[in-house]
């Protein structure tokens, strides 16, 4: 994985994109199968938002292919029943 590009949006709907080399400092290399887990945050003015990007990668081979990120929501704990 060599990079990563988030658009992060606000209920008042105010974005902001977030883009850069790897994730959390790390461009890992991940073999068939395998895995890799990172926490990471966002900041928002409302308790409600939503974040949808893409991570760009690059395989062994030299091919290159983005992963895209469906929008998925960013709630509060306890904000939605």
């Amino acid at each position: 994985m060599i990079s990563r590009h988030w658009i992060i949006t606000d209920s008042d709907n105010a974005s902001q994109e977030v883009a850069g080399l790897g994730v959390v400092g790390h461009q890992p290399l991940l073999k068939p199968g395998e895995h890799f887990e990172y926490t990471s945050w966002a900041t928002i003015s409302t308790p409600v938002g939503s974040m949808k990007g893409a991570y760009f990668c690059v395989a062994e081979d030299g091919h290159r292919f983005e992963v895209p990120i469906p929008e998925f929501a960013l709630v509060l704990p306890r904000m939605l029943h």
